[in-house]
Parts: structure tokens; C-alpha cells; sequence
């Protein structure tokens, strides 16, 4: 199968499947997500979103969230992974926010990435899911799983993967991708032990192949 190949089965798979697939994180505007996903950094969207009801009722925006000290907001989120450097992020990104974007979240990668906590990963998330901006985020299970099915190629790094995805994946779905290879890394491909025997992808995917062939 070539790569061409490859990319058509597993596109047209998702569509017919999950043509509907989102973020599971919950946020009723932009300046939420940008919260969950700073958040979000090496800890799951369930804890995530266990933990954002309590920093909204009290941060509903920046703005008040720019007036926070430390030891206001850490017990709101110290159940997360990295709250002291989360915490410091979260107050940074929001007075970023107040005092050079006039309290709005910016909807460009290049301005997002100023924000404290805020890297090329975060920024591709935001600006897919808030504006469907043709951006791939590439997260741990986008790394694994594009690697596995055989999307990618010797990607050494997170850049890498997301350049070899855009170049072969249609402009407008590239949102929709992201999501796509996230939820599918995170229940299907997992990590250790992937249950390929409930993946509809595996006359795409080079690992199950190899498998296949390993174990006759």
C-alpha cells in the first residue's frame, strides 16, 4: 500500500465512522479553552475537566483572573500535574491577554505562542478548534499513532509529524485529523498493548502488518 494509499483509507475510515469527533475538553468560549488546554499539559481532559468548573465560577475571564495571586489560585488546581508552574502560567497568560490583546484570545498561532504556557502544540489546538484553522496539534497519542499506522515516516520529533501530516491530509480536514488520531490513540491505539483486534484500520496500518507477519 503506498503512502497515498494509506492516508485515503484512513481519512475516508474516520469519516464514515467518527465524522463528528471534537475535543472532549468542556469550555463555552475561547478563553476557557485556553485554560483547559493549559491545563490539559501531561494530564487527562477527565481530570481536567473535573477540575476547570471551580477556576470559571471564580475566574469567569481574564480579567479577573489577571487580579489573582498565587495562593488564590493554586487550590484550584493543585489536584493537576505541575500546578505551581501551571498556576504561574495561568495568571501570566492572563494578564498577557488584558494588557496587549484587549482581553481576547488571539486566534493566530504566531500571537498565541507569546502567552505564557502557552507552545506551538497549545496554539494548534485553539486556533483548530475555536476557528477550524487548517493546524494540527501534535500531542503524545498524534505522535504514536501516526507513527504506527505508517502516516509518518522517521519523525523524529513532534514539528516533523505535524509537516508530514499537513502535506498529505486535505486542508479542511486537518481539524477534524487532529481530533480523529487523538481519541483513536487514546482508546484503540493505546500505548502499551493496542487493541487491534477492534481497529477498523488495520488493513492501513504497517504496525498490525508487521504483527500480522511476526505472529504468522
Amino acid at each position: 500500500m503506498t503512502k497515498k494509499e494509506r492516508y485515503t483509507f484512513v481519512l475516508k475510515w474516520f469519516q464514515e465512522h467518527t465524522p463528528e469527533a471534537e475535543t472532549e475538553l468542556i469550555y463555552d468560549n475561547p478563553y476557557q479553552l485556553l485554560v483547559a488546554v493549559i491545563l490539559s499539559a501531561q494530564c487527562t481532559d477527565k481530570r481536567v475537566n473535573l477540575t476547570t468548573p471551580s477556576i470559571f465560577q471564580k475566574y469567569p475571564g481574564p480579567e479577573s483572573m489577571a487580579k489573582a495571586g498565587f495562593d488564590d489560585l493554586f487550590p484550584l488546581i493543585k489536584s493537576i500535574s505541575y500546578p505551581n508552574n501551571k498556576t504561574k502560567h495561568l495568571i501570566g497568560m492572563a494578564n498577557m491577554l488584558v494588557d496587549q490583546f484587549n482581553g481576547e484570545v488571539p486566534l493566530t498561532v504566531d500571537k498565541l505562542i507569546q502567552l505564557p504556557g502557552v507552545g506551538r502544540k497549545t496554539a494548534n489546538v485553539i486556533t483548530s478548534v475555536i476557528d477550524q484553522q487548517p493546524n494540527m496539534a501534535v500531542d503524545t497519542h498524534v505522535f504514536r499513532v501516526s507513527a504506527r499506522i505508517g502516516l509518518t515516516t522517521r519523525a523524529k520529533t513532534p514539528l516533523a509529524a505535524e509537516k508530514q501530516l499537513i502535506q498529505h491530509i486535505p486542508t479542511h480536514l486537518i481539524h477534524k485529523a487532529h481530533h480523529w488520531l487523538i481519541l483513536h490513540g487514546r482508546y484503540v491505539c493505546v500505548a502499551r498493548n493496542p487493541k487491534c483486534h477492534e481497529c477498523g484500520l488495520r488493513p492501513a496500518c504497517r504496525y498490525y502488518q508487521k504483527q500480522k507477519g511476526t505472529t504468522g
